[in-house]
């Protein structure tokens, strides 16, 4: 994947086959990705920085095409091979000779993989201290289609399609799909003799890392080719694409100072180190085989844990249940509830701290047990998960401090986020910046109760504010602020599995809004939605994979006893595939409902097994909010799982295409539910399963194994 290829006029320093892509050198000692006979001037330089007095070359909304970027030369590279002959680092070395500033970009592939990962990492070697105010992580050029190439030479974006997802509470994972053409319009360069000042772009704004939009996006083209990225990034973080010289470009970000208020004074000798990112290339299969690759790439680069491999079924009370009014009295019939149908992991959700007459919001921070709640000791309903044979959970929201916690005024002001010397207020709380040793100790002092003392193994760890920019600790600004405490942070969680390490930690906030792998890397679970509506979630339930390895992706079932049959085998089915959390008052159902409960907990603990390794795919494409049939399917190593919802629709029975079993004898085989009066077809001929169902509002899990 390394060495030295000489053409004519530019030197080969670092090819990936597999991506199509090499570090290709000029004279000049620039370094773009690319390849030796491609048009130069479609690549873009491999690192592009603005600093203050050093800006872009062509104004606009683009940063790429800076002064920095064009200036950086070539100054050697390494590469070593880690994992016993898998992964393979490069490093590759460059310096702008005007400030001093040098970079080190390090890529990492494995040979026959189809990703790249890329970090950065910038040096002040000048003598004068540079003020940095964007740098790319990964950029790439000279992206075109098949069919622009074999048709339209000289209009690469034709036959090119964007896809991003924007994202929402309640509402998360819409994928969206358009023409990259009608995104970013042809404007006669040759007329003008530049390109546009303009791209097409997406970011986060705030600490909720995935408030508006996903960390990823993609290109395809109508051949199956796929460029596909993501951005780790709890902070600040952004891409952009558009045109140069006739063909597609993507540059990749962490936060920026024109939409994350950040920037990094680097004085002589200090470094800055940006978030990784990933492009992930596929030539056929598109964004279904290139979001398998992905998945694959996520489950690498993520911490080791045995949740990973066992996927226990968990039960938390909070989802149409008890909303945040938990007692030993409304909790005792649950745990029994859910001990019989399955489950193995209880959590007590919000509320459990909660005895303060004018309610909790503004109130926590220390959280200890209510004893109104409890008059028996919270430990009494813990002992009681242990005793039925479950691991006992807790919500917990640690970033955030009531206004009127005593901790407000007992921990020092350094220990809160504050922008212009003032504390930061948002929705009734302070925000802890655990780069502040009082403000780390305090929450391990918390967490070690709650797991060493209490005997607590899951925390379902929340975050349901959005402080804004960030903090703004001295002369920092507040965007580096956000960014160096999300870093504090992702090292605290790090800290508590070192001590505890079959501790489970879920990843919420209010639901999907923090939705990244420099969280997911981390922690184990991913709360998908706060969505309370069943009918609602399946769009989100079916493309929760492209933000998270199904494994990770925890879905709210929330059956209730004045539900229909339908209605509970709707919500139910919906899990299947991912990570379950269920909820509602099983309880208080009658013995047929019950057993509608009992046996989805047994078909999942049947196909559990198959759920961490394998790879999903979309049947249908991914799913439109409003779309009356939904469709998203696992492709495991011994079967094929494809989970179906009929919504609002006039249809009743929908064909589904599974390409990867095409002329395949195959059985298919409703699994779910078992008393479902669903048909189901399939055609090898033509690699199609044919799932008809009679009635509106009902869903379907089919399991598509060998005949």
């Amino acid at each position: 994947m390394t060495g030295v290829v000489e053409t004519a006029e530019r030197s080969r320093i670092w090819s990936h086959p597999e991506l199509g892509l090499h570090a290709v050198l000029d004279a000049n000692g620039s370094v773009r990705l690319g390849n030796p006979g491609q048009d130069w001037d479609r690549l873009v330089p491999l690192v592009e920085v603005t600093a203050t007095g050093h800006g872009r070359l062509w104004s606009g909304e683009r940063f790429i095409e800076t002064a920095i970027g064009e200036r950086l030369a070539y100054r050697g590279h390494d590469t070593q091979t880690l994992r016993d002959g898998g992964l393979e680092r490069t490093t590759i070395r460059l310096a702008d000779p005007v400030t001093g500033l040098a970079a080190e970009v390090t890529l990492e592939a494995s040979p026959g993989a189809s990703f790249l990962r890329s970090r950065v990492r910038l040096v002040n070697e000048g003598v004068d201290p540079l003020r940095l105010e964007s740098v790319t992580t990964l950029t790439l050029g000279g992206i075109t289609s098949s069919v622009a190439e074999s048709s339209v030479p000289e209009d690469g974006l034709d036959g090119l399609t964007l896809h991003w997802a924007d994202n929402d509470w309640l509402a998360e994972c819409r994928w969206r799909r358009a023409e990259l053409r009608d995104q970013v319009v042809p404007l006669s360069r040759s007329a003008h003799g530049h390109e546009g000042r303009g791209c097409f772009e997406r970011y986060a704004q705030g600490s909720w890392s995935t408030g508006r939009h996903l960390p990823v996006a993609a290109l395809t083209d109508r051949e199956g080719n796929a460029w596909l990225w993501q951005i780790e990034s709890s902070a600040g973080w952004r891409f952009e694409t558009g045109e140069r010289e006739g063909a597609a470009y993507v540059a990749l970000f962490g936060p920026d100072d024109a939409h994350h208020q950040w920037h990094q004074l680097l004085a002589p000798g200090e470094d800055f180190h940006t978030v990784p990112a990933v492009l992930v290339r596929v030539e056929t299969g598109g964004l279904d085989a290139a979001f398998g690759t992905l998945t694959d790439y996520r489950r690498g680069i993520r911490r080791d844990h045995p949740d990973h491999h066992t996927l226990p079924v968990i039960f938390n009370d909070y989802m149409n249940t008890l909303m945040g009014d938990p007692t030993t009295e409304r909790l005792l019939p649950l745990v029994e509830a859910a001990a019989a149908a399955g489950a193995e992991i209880f959590v007590i959700d919000a509320g459990w701290y909660d005895d303060d007459a004018q309610g909790w919001w503004d109130s926590v921070g220390a959280w200890e047990p209510a004893p109104n709640r409890f008059p028996g000791g919270i430990q009494e309903v813990l002992d009681a998960i242990t005793k039925r044979g479950m691991i006992p959970g807790l919500w917990l929201e640690p970033e955030v401090v009531g206004v009127r916690s005593p901790l407000a005024q007992t921990l020092p002001p350094e220990a809160f986020f504050r922008r212009g010397g003032v504390r930061v207020t948002e929705h009734g709380r302070h925000h802890l910046d655990l780069r502040h040793p009082a403000a780390r100790a305090h929450l391990d002092e918390v967490v070690d109760r709650l797991v060493g003392e209490w005997g607590v193994g899951y925390l379902k760890l929340d975050y349901n504010i959005n402080i804004g920019p960030g903090t703004e600790n001295g002369t920092e600004s507040a965007g580096a602020g956000l960014l160096g405490h999300h870093r504090a942070h992702l090292d605290w969680m790090a800290g508590l599995l070192d001590r505890h390490p079959r501790l489970v930690l879920e990843n919420c906030g209010s639901g999907g809004l923090r939705m990244d792998y420099a969280q997911l890397a981390v922690a184990q679970l991913q709360s998908t939605s706060d969505q309370q509506d069943p009918l609602r979630y399946p769009p989100i339930t079916a493309a929760s994979a492209t933000a998270a390895t199904p494994e990770q992706a925890a879905v709210w079932a929330y059956p209730q006893p004045d539900q229909t049959f339908d209605e509970i085998a709707f919500t139910l089915t919906g899990p299947l595939l991912s990570r379950i959390h269920l909820s509602g008052f099983i309880n208080l159902m009658d013995d047929e409902q019950f057993d509608l409960v009992r046996s989805a907990v047994s078909v999942y603990k049947e196909v559990r097994g198959e759920i961490g390794t394998a790879h999903p795919f979309w049947p249908l494409g991914l799913p439109g909010w409003e779309d009356g049939w939904i469709a998203h399917g696992l492709r495991g190593a011994e079967s094929t799982y494809v989970m179906v919802w009929r919504r609002k629709s006039d249809d009743t029975g929908r064909a589904l295409t599974v390409p990867h079993l095409r002329g395949a004898s195959v059985r298919a085989t409703v699994l779910y539910p078992g008393t479902s009066d669903a048909g189901v077809e399939w055609d090898a001929a033509e690699g199609r399963l044919t799932v008809s169902l009679p009635r509106t509002d009902t869903a379907v899990l089919v399991r598509l194994s060998a005949g």
